[in-house]
């Protein structure tokens, strides 16, 4: 006798999704199908990628010195050096995880197939916040840096406008260019090579301003002013993500080189910068973290030759950074709307540039109004920044961890010990505490744009649950309006049929009642559908298992909201067939899922064109 758990549990008919079936497919044609790849997959090579993404990192040495004497004093340069340190061990954490899932994406990426969608979507919401923060402390800089140019220039104003002129590029379809970015990054390089120069010789013929400096008692002791200043000196290894986020574009092998070179980047010319202005301005200037101090030093080293040059290489740089973030969130938010993460009006394209429009205008309005609320400080902008990029890179090694233990099968040619992680996850939330303690008005501020972001992606998730609250109180209260009850029922029925009707594949390799059973949990816990196919490939009949479609019956019994359906293809697992698969059953390569593949699985993660790991 056939249970019937639709009575027992006693939905309501649009509640129960169906039976579920069990068909066969023996006529896939996954010779005829051609795996389209992205344009520029695995193009970047060394010296690309590291400008890139050294842009980034490296931007922040124009303002960090100052924000991080102004808390640490004469600490400042050790300060930066034990940041470094830690960035060193983040090395380990970022290269285990981008050799295990080299997948664009970073922190959401890494969340999305260690968890679960909604603390992936929590930490792609700090990714965003990281976003914003990072072009509007960088157009900002950028505007205070050509304001040595041109000293007409209102910088509040001018940042607005240089905002909404890379909103503008973008919308029209200007991204950034990899061999751009390489002469900006070369000539940032020689820039501070320079200076580095010139204002090492300058201290060297008079020490005495740095001796002076140096007299000077510490306030409220070594320690303190160290840690302190170690905590405001975490904004200058932000970017450091940055190379994640694009690793599918980089070429075989680049992606630790990157990290390396980052690295070697900010240990060489942070502690350095900050050791020689000790020894070019005094160190109550440099405590008052003015917006301009490496053009300060090339003045005091060089004269206004060197002053001018790094102005112009400031405005160069930190333009790069704001266009990189443009790019950056474009294509976040376009894989969290892909993901059902966000509003699906985020993918509308403008008809002639097919940009995204609604993600790169929503992203200005967000810079503009938290460069409005802070009125342009700087202090408060890195602060924000800080919080976010922190709370990033906490994420991140949280998910190192999570891969250690719920991937551990996963091929990876690069593992961090359990002492790095810990010890750099630690570092990281000093740093995160410090910030906080430094100034509350940071988290106020962080803390409204997150709840904000994070408000959006969290009404995406209960939406079905509002729809059905929706249909409920229009029972009982518009009775009396009957012919609008009946409309508004119809309509939010359609719109949850059409969000449900999207089917979800997974890919068993066996019978195993209990992960089967796993599979279907996770589904019911993170996507919204009431379609789940169970595909097997085989080659010959004999490796269908047979107790497989009773199993799934078994299954289907059990969870009257989901039709479970099995469909046995014949063909060889690979990402000809998963291309096919899609095309043949409309299902989106995003939404297909497999378990954690093994040493002997004959495909890389990043071959599989975007199937994700739930097991």
């Amino acid at each position: 006798m056939v249970d019937e758990p639709a009575k027992n549990m006693n939905p309501e008919p649009w509640e129960f999704a169906g039976w579920g079936s069990a068909s066969r497919i023996t006529d896939l044609d996954t010779a005829a199908v051609k795996v389209e790849q992205p344009t520029h997959r695995h193009s970047l090579g060394t010296w690309m990628s590291t400008a890139i993404c050294g842009n980034d990192i490296t931007s922040s040495c124009l303002y960090v010195s100052a924000l991080c004497a102004a808390h640490a004093g004469m600490a400042a340069p050790l300060a930066l050096l034990i940041v470094a340190l830690v960035l060193f061990l983040f090395r380990k954490v970022y290269a285990e995880v981008g050799s295990a899932l080299p997948l664009n994406g970073g922190t959401y990426t890494v969340l999305l197939n260690t968890t679960n969608k909604s603390y992936a979507a929590g930490g792609a919401c700090l990714t965003l916040l990281s976003y914003v923060a990072t072009a509007v402390i960088s157009a900002s800089e950028a505007m205070h840096y050509a304001h040595n140019l041109w000293h007409g220039l209102p910088v509040f104003g001018a940042t607005l406008v240089l905002l909404g002129l890379f909103a503008f590029l973008n919308v029209i379809g200007i991204s950034e260019s990899a061999v751009v970015a390489l002469g900006i990054f070369v000539l940032h390089m020689a820039t501070l090579i320079v200076l580095s120069i010139a204002g090492a010789v300058a201290v060297i013929r008079d020490p005495s301003l740095f001796a002076s400096n140096w007299s000077l008692p510490s306030t409220n002791g070594f320690m303190h002013a160290l840690f302190f200043g170690f905590s405001a000196a975490m904004l200058g290894i932000s970017g450091f993500e940055s190379s994640a986020n694009f690793i599918e574009e980089q070429k075989e092998g680049v992606f630790p080189k990157t990290l390396r070179n980052m690295w070697i980047a900010v240990a060489v010319f942070n502690p350095l910068i900050s050791l020689l202005s000790l020894g070019l301005l005094p160190l109550a200037d440099i405590q008052g973290a003015p917006n301009d101090l490496l053009a300060q030093m090339g003045d005091r080293s060089l004269g206004s030759a060197l002053r001018i040059w790094v102005s112009i290489d400031a405005v160069l740089v930190l333009s790069g950074a704001v266009l990189t973030s443009f790019v950056g969130v474009t294509g976040l938010m376009r894989r969290m709307a892909l993901d059902r993460c966000l509003p699906q009006f985020f993918l509308r394209q403008n008809a002639s540039r097919k940009t995204n429009h609604w993600i790169i205008l929503a992203f200005l309005l967000v810079c503009c109004s938290i460069l409005v609320v802070t009125k342009g400080v700087v202090a408060t902008l890195a602060g924000v920044y800080t919080l976010s990029f922190l709370g990033v890179m906490s994420l991140f090694a949280l998910g190192n961890m999570l891969l250690k233990v719920r991937r551990g099968r996963l091929p990876r040619t690069s593992r961090a010990s359990w002492p790095t992680v810990l010890v750099a996850l630690t570092a990281v939330l000093i740093g995160l505490a410090g910030n906080i303690l430094i100034d509350p008005e940071y988290v106020t501020v962080f803390g409204i744009y997150f709840a904000g972001a994070s408000a959006v992606v969290g009404l995406m998730f209960v939406r079905l649950l509002i729809m059905r609250g929706i249909i409920f109180v229009s029972r009982s209260v518009l009775e009396t309006v009957e012919s609008v009850n009946t409309w508004l029922r119809t309509s939010m029925l359609q719109k949850m049929e059409d969000i449900n009707r999207r089917a979800v594949i997974y890919f068993t390799r066996g019978d195993n009642e209990a992960e089967l059973n796993r599979a279907v949990l996770y589904v019911l816990e993170n996507e919204q559908t009431n379609h789940f196919r169970v595909v097997l490939a085989y080659q010959d009949e004999e490796e269908i298992p047979p107790q497989l479609a009773d199993h799934l019956q078994h299954i289907d019994r059990l969870y009257p909201h989901l039709k479970i359906d099995f469909l046995a293809v014949k063909g060889q697992f690979g990402p000809e067939l998963i291309e096919a698969l899609s095309q043949r059953l409309d299902v989106p390569k995003n939404y297909m899922f497999i378990g954690t593949p093994s040493e002997s699985f004959p495909h890389r993660v990043e071959d599989l064109a975007g199937v994700r790991l739930i097991l």
